[in-house]
């Protein structure tokens, strides 16, 4: 069987288009949440005055992502950002794989402890 040469090269191009799959799935996601935003709710009139919080759901992946999947507009924006912040996050975890693969072990360790400091970072957030 043919395998390719894996080289720094082919390397970046993947990580090239894997950042721009991910960051144009977000947009378009945040887009469609977007739009049908506006079309539920674009003519209701604003009330600077009062104070609504997200409500609790979205304030969660799962709850977010569950908001999303019955259609509900605002889950559907929100999961669009949590697909732009898994953008990196993937970036990272791939970078480990690739270096590891080319026998680079330095790197693999400097990518993990990157990808370490993104997840505990993403994990450790107050509510």
């Amino acid at each position: 069987m043919f395998e390719t040469r894996w080289t720094d090269q082919r390397m970046e191009n993947i990580v090239g288009g894997l950042l721009r799959t991910g960051v144009s799935s977000a947009a378009i996601v945040v887009l469609g949440g977007g739009v049908l935003f506006l079309i539920r709710h674009g003519l209701t009139a604003v009330q600077y005055g009062v104070f609504h919080g997200e409500p609790a759901p979205l304030k969660s992946m799962h709850g977010a992502i569950a908001l999303a999947f019955s259609g509900h507009a605002q889950g559907i924006i929100q999961t669009g950002l949590l697909l732009l912040i898994a953008t990196p996050v993937a970036r990272v975890a791939f970078c480990i794989w690739g270096f590891a693969r080319e026998r680079d072990y330095l790197y693999v360790c400097f990518s993990a402890l990157v990808l370490a400091i993104l997840v505990f970072s993403l994990l450790s957030g107050s509510h």
